[in-house]
């Protein structure tokens, strides 16, 4: 069935989306048991080899908070040989910026919240005490020549505050802008998005003067509205998408989180409608069942189970 997905194009799509993969930071980060070091670099050697050219590589985090990548001055030098591929990293204060500068990362993240609880249990301050946190953070990242991404996490629902104001969020998302981010993510954290919100999100940062350009979408699929909820973006003009490569992950400190977008769902969809990925999505699906072999359990990716049942 090579002929599949058959390629229907939609109009009012970009002609390309940049998938920002997610799997080898945000997708094992939750993972009780410890992934091998080696084993990371093959996962994001095999994601490289696949055509993504955004892999977010691990997170300069304190090893307490996060111990699956407490090995991130290990991984990041098995990586200088991906000629052409960005490494983004996660960094969540001054002393992670200083150890992912000092190996070379020249793409950097911070992490914020849209909303008061998480950031009290995500960062352990509030929601502007981060932002001071992370100003010095962004300023010097730039200074040194760094791209900065900024997370912002519960743009559309709290599991403690419930519904997320779009307003609350716009003014969180435009302070990060001005502290000096290229790029903003905006993350449905714990998947309860629908795309009539995404829209009206969306519209409304950009009257707060975000630009369209600059945003890149982040969905979990809790409610399996991950794919509605990505065209809906699309449809408005964004094209950057963060997705995980068989749908790992989800998120520490907010238990009703499960898995990101898987990519191969993402691709899977884009193929058909037309818009060029640069993934190879038989090696995207190769690679994801080799890591479901790595962590001993199958893929939640629909797209993963299909085309691996297909072919054995």
């Amino acid at each position: 069935m090579t002929d599949l997905p058959m390629v229907v194009p939609a109009q009012g799509l970009p002609a390309r989306v940049r998938i920002h993969e997610v799997g080898a930071r945000d997708g094992l980060q939750n993972e009780k048991s410890v992934v091998p070091t080696e084993v990371k670099a093959e996962f994001v050697h095999r994601l490289a080899a696949a055509g993504l050219t955004t892999v977010e590589a691990t997170s300069f985090v304190h090893p307490k908070w996060v111990p699956q990548l407490a090995d991130a001055e290990a991984l990041f030098p098995m990586l200088g040989d991906l000629d052409g591929v960005a490494l983004p990293v996660l960094v969540p204060n001054e002393r992670g910026l200083d150890r992912a500068l000092a190996l070379g990362a020249d793409r950097i993240a911070v992490f914020a919240s849209a909303t008061e609880s998480f950031a009290k249990a995500n960062l352990n301050r509030t929601v502007d005490e981060s932002l001071a946190m992370f100003e010095p953070v962004v300023t010097r990242a730039k200074a040194e020549g760094a791209h900065v991404r900024g997370y912002l996490s519960m743009c559309f629902g709290d599991p403690w505050e419930g519904a997320v104001p779009p307003a609350q969020v716009a003014r969180v998302a435009r302070s990060l802008m001005d502290l000096g981010c290229d790029e903003l993510s905006l993350g449905d954290t714990i998947g309860v998005a629908t795309p009539g919100q995404v829209r009206a999100l969306l519209a409304l940062l950009n009257e707060q003067g975000v630009p369209t350009g600059a945003i890149g979408v982040h969905f979990h699929d809790t409610y399996g509205q991950a794919l509605a909820n990505t065209l809906a973006a699309l449809q408005h003009g964004v094209s950057v998408v963060d997705a995980s490569a068989g749908g790992l992950g989800g998120c520490p400190y907010a238990k009703s989180a499960t898995g990101n977008l898987a990519t191969e769902d993402l691709v899977w969809m884009l193929q058909g409608l037309g818009v060029d990925t640069g993934v190879d999505l038989g090696l995207l699906t190769a690679t994801s069942v080799w890591m479901a072999g790595q962590l001993g359990r199958p893929s939640p990716s629909r797209t993963v189970r299909a085309l691996s049942h297909q072919e054995s």
